[in-house]
């Protein structure tokens, strides 16, 4: 057995023979259109054409190289009928007043940003994917020509120097298990081709590669740890078979659950949404088919500047989010700079309890020009989807009614300057500091929903210090001091017509669930990679009994 190491650029497992290479995208403008039904009505022809194209392809693949690896095009039809890819299309073609082909480029642009700039492999597989369906129906929107396909028997690993466009668009991709390239960059058109197709893929195995490799030859390629086994002995082929065996399983398991409604057994609906630190995040948002954010981290702009970013570099970040969920709520939390999040450029200065010091709310309300950009972009951003605005660390009564009167300052300075936002932006604040679940009963009246942060109100309400790795046995999650103060704020937003959810960690403990919807907590906002643990735990929930 040789074995070869070179970065995994997709993680998953391919066993096949090799195949050593030897050597022997339609341009999108924006255009403008008047008859919006039209290009609707375009766009799902091409859709139609599409989703048949792609079930010839994966019945051919099925019968050619088995179901594991014709699955890919399943995914690339379900990707097709994915409901927050197409109300994406839909979103831009109505509001921009632009061609479907050119509303298919940008969504693929935003879906594919989003999931390359993710660290999880997996995910990050999910941007090749719709750049590669996206390309399919922009070809049948503008009657382009099928790429070349390279003639072959058996499914077989390609193993190559590296692979030029042209020449790794005009390979029979049903064919190909897995790609090992000698050079290259995980940008490269193999690798990005390997993450359209969900199969492993190797790069920089270095030349000694392409001297050891021979046509036929029996190998293992391993995408998760980069290493390619040629001619592999028992025991390393029965260890790869068993891994490959779970990572399908794994994958089957997703795909199972996506799509299921966040239902209990005696039919009552709760929202299950995901929390995001930035715009990167939204690809596991929708790859793990959350039904919105329920909280996005808008300090991340603050935090990666040198200076306070400005209104436009803020609007086309939320703009860029809001128009990706494709009217899904969006709820973006006002700057929580301070406590854990210092930022030199802000000069706060030392404090002997930053948790309790110049933070959050407390920062805006005191230096409002800061405040009054964000809000400007937010509500600008408002128009391109379903957004909501919540605002963090909130005390008192007083507060909020600053908030609100320069909320409707700045809406009236947009309106002056002929600047759309939408009016049918909900405003919420954070229930995190025992002061606000107290007085819940008083905020309530003032605003549109309630989002508990049980990771700080933890804190607060135990005087423990989360950060503190001395006082662990001491921060008690489920202390029922907690679990009322949030009763209670569910109790005080339903009588007085708001909404109320949880985006803390304790969102995602599930033994807590049933607790938390017997509470009345309408939603749930978790991280991506939790939402579908929670789905499962609603809907094995009977609040019937």
């Amino acid at each position: 057995m040789i074995t070869i190491t070179g970065k995994g650029v997709y993680g998953a497992i391919a066993i096949g023979k090799i195949s050593v290479f030897t050597r022997s995208e339609v341009p999108v403008k924006r255009a403008h259109v008047e008859d919006l039904e039209a290009e609707k009505a375009r766009f799902e022809k091409s859709k139609e054409q599409t989703i048949a194209e792609l079930g010839e392809i994966y019945e051919k693949a099925l019968k050619e190289v088995g179901e594991a690896n014709a699955q890919i095009f399943e995914i690339h039809q379900m990707m097709v009928e994915d409901d927050d890819y197409n109300e994406s299309i839909i979103n831009i073609i109505e509001t921009q007043k632009v061609t479907a082909e050119y509303a298919v480029a940008v969504t693929a642009d935003n879906f594919a940003a989003m999931f390359a700039a993710m660290d999880d492999e997996y995910m990050k597989a999910r941007a090749a994917d719709v750049k590669d369906v996206s390309n399919r129906i922009i070809k049948n929107l503008t009657d382009g020509s099928e790429t070349g396909a390279a003639s072959g028997g058996d499914s077989v690993i390609i193993c190559a120097d590296d692979l030029a466009p042209s020449e790794t668009v005009s390979l029979d991709k049903d064919k190909v298990l897995a790609f090992v390239t000698a050079h290259g960059s995980s940008n490269s058109h193999t690798a990005i081709l390997a993450r359209t197709m969900n199969i492993p893929a190797v790069i920089g195995a270095g030349d000694e590669m392409l001297e050891k490799v021979r046509d036929g030859a029996e190998a293992i390629v391993d995408g998760y740890t980069g290493k390619i086994y040629i001619e592999p002995d028992e025991e390393t082929r029965a260890k790869m078979e068993k891994k490959q065996s779970e990572d399908m399983e794994r994958k089957k398991l997703l795909l199972e659950l996506k799509g299921k409604e966040n239902v209990t057994i005696d039919g009552t609906r709760i929202n299950v949404y995901a929390n995001i630190g930035g715009p990167q995040d939204i690809g596991a948002v929708l790859l793990n088919d959350a039904g919105g954010i329920g909280l996005f981290r808008s300090e991340f702009l603050y935090l990666e500047n040198s200076d306070y970013p400005t209104e436009e570099e803020q609007f086309r970040a939320y703009r860029k989010v809001v128009e990706s969920m494709a009217g899904k709520k969006v709820i973006i939390r006002t700057l929580d700079i301070g406590a854990d999040k210092q930022v030199d450029y802000f000069g706060l200065g030392r404090e002997d309890n930053p948790a309790l010091g110049f933070r959050a709310i407390r920062i805006c309300l005191k230096r409002p020009e800061i405040f009054k950009t964000q809000l400007r972009a937010l509500y600008r951003a408002s128009v391109y989807g379903n957004l909501g605005i919540m605002f963090p660390m909130i005390t008192s009564v007083n507060e909020l009614e600053q908030i609100m009167a320069i909320a409707d300052e700045v809406k009236a300075e947009l309106t002056e300057q002929g600047l759309q936002f939408s009016d049918k932006v909900e405003l919420g604040i954070m229930i995190e500091t025992p002061a606000a679940a107290v007085i819940s009963d008083k905020l309530a009246p003032m605003v549109d929903f309630f989002s508990v942060g049980t990771n700080d109100l933890t804190q607060y309400t135990l005087a423990v210090d989360r950060q503190n790795p001395n006082l662990e046995d001491f921060c008690d999650t489920h202390h029922e001091a907690i679990l009322r103060l949030i009763e209670f704020s569910a109790k005080s937003a339903h009588e007085n017509g708001a909404w109320i959810g949880i985006c803390g960690e304790l969102a995602a403990d599930t033994t807590l669930t049933e607790r938390f919807l017997r509470m009345g907590i309408d939603e749930l906002s978790v991280s991506p990679s939790f939402v579908l643990a929670v789905r499962d735990a609603v809907r094995k929930t009977d609040l019937s009994k």
